[in-house]
C-alpha cells in the first residue's frame, strides 16, 4: 500500500511576481530563485566580464567602480547593524 501525496504548488506572492516582472533584473532573479543551481556561477562570471569591459572602456575609474558602490553598501550594513 502506498500514500500518495499530492502537493499544490504555492501561489508566488504579489510582490515577488512584480519584481520578476522587471526585465532584466526580474528575469536574473527568477532564473537564481527557480532556474538550475549552476546559474550563481553564470551570474558572477557575467559581472566579472562587464567590470572588466569597464576597466578597458574607463581605465582605472572602471577599477575603482565597485570599491565606491561598496562603501555605500558598507554604509547602509553598518546603520543597519547599529538599528538593533
Amino acid at each position: 500500500m502506498t500514500s500518495e501525496t499530492t502537493t499544490e504548488p504555492t501561489e508566488t506572492p504579489r510582490w515577488l511576481r512584480s519584481f520578476y516582472a522587471i526585465p532584466v533584473i526580474g528575469w536574473i532573479a527568477r532564473d537564481l530563485n527557480e532556474g538550475d543551481e549552476d546559474n550563481v556561477w553564470y551570474l558572477v562570471g557575467g559581472a566579472l566580464c562587464l567590470w572588466v569591459l569597464a576597466i578597458l572602456q574607463w581605465g582605472v575609474l572602471g577599477l575603482y567602480l565597485p570599491a565606491v558602490v561598496a562603501t555605500w553598501v558598507c554604509l547602509g550594513m553598518l546603520i543597519w547593524i547599529s538599528r538593533g
